[in-house]
């Protein structure tokens, strides 16, 4: 399937929205901002089974399974292991991202791509504030954010919750209508299409082992809530620069 382009048409024709009116420019952090073939999420996943099984003392394969039930059921592991157990979220967010970032390297294509949209630029997580400084802080491109908002700012409240959303429009004074959102799951989109953003899926053509991302390789064509696709942030943002190089 080939991807959306800048253009403002999806591979099926339909019409969509452009970027001509984007002035607010809004990045998820893992597997959007940096490639989903580092492959963090892979140490992330593993750590998160660590600590649930040290928090609960139960064996790992029945905290993996626990790990993957709340995901399903809550959005995210942390919001489960809060609701469930009580669990204290920082500890829980400083073990997980406690990682190897080696396989991030730093990246001044993005950085240039990024640095000539117009306009504010935003980082909104479900991680933490320290994983996405020190990630973008590895792809050179941390000083072109003014603000990131994690899952702590939306009071653990994850995405896809239209709650989250709402709490990071009014965090940021954001404009749905003259923003544009970049997120790696589809369902992630769907908040953000209803408040009136244009959103963009990043996609991996890598194998990445997650049942959404299968889907996504099945699609004939996306969703009315997704419009545009790539595999390709930094090339996407490329093809913009023309486009929106007058403010």
């Amino acid at each position: 399937m080939a991807d959306g382009t800048p253009s403002g048409q999806t591979n099926a024709g339909r019409a969509t929205r452009g970027f001509d009116e984007t002035r607010v420019w809004i990045f998820d952090l893992d597997n959007t901002l940096y490639p989903a073939e580092c492959n963090l999420f892979a140490q992330v996943d593993q750590r998160m089974g660590e600590y649930i099984q040290r928090y609960l003392g139960v064996p790992f394969e029945y905290a993996r399974h626990l790990q993957k039930s709340y995901y399903r059921q809550f959005g995210t592991t942390l919001a489960g292991m809060m609701l469930v157990h009580g669990m204290d979220p920082k500890a829980f967010l400083d073990y997980v991202h406690d990682i190897d970032l080696t396989p991030v390297a730093e990246h001044p294509e993005l950085r240039q791509a990024i640095a000539a949209l117009p306009g504010r630029k935003l980082i909104f997580t479900n991680g933490s504030v320290r994983h996405a400084e020190n990630v973008a802080g590895k792809l050179g491109v941390l000083d072109l954010f003014e603000g990131i908002f994690d899952i702590a700012a939306a009071d653990y409240v994850p995405k896809p919750t239209a709650a989250a959303y709402d709490a990071f429009l009014k965090a940021h004074d954001v404009e749905a209508r003259r923003s544009a959102m970049f997120e790696d799951m589809p369902h992630n989109l769907e908040a953000p299409h209803a408040l009136g953003m244009t959103t963009v899926l990043v996609h991996s053509a890598a194998t990445y082992d997650h049942p959404v991302q299968h889907a996504i390789r099945a699609w004939q064509a996306p969703p009315p809530h997704v419009h545009h696709m790539t595999d390709d942030l930094c090339g996407f943002l490329e093809r913009l620069a023309p486009a929106g190089a007058a403010t």
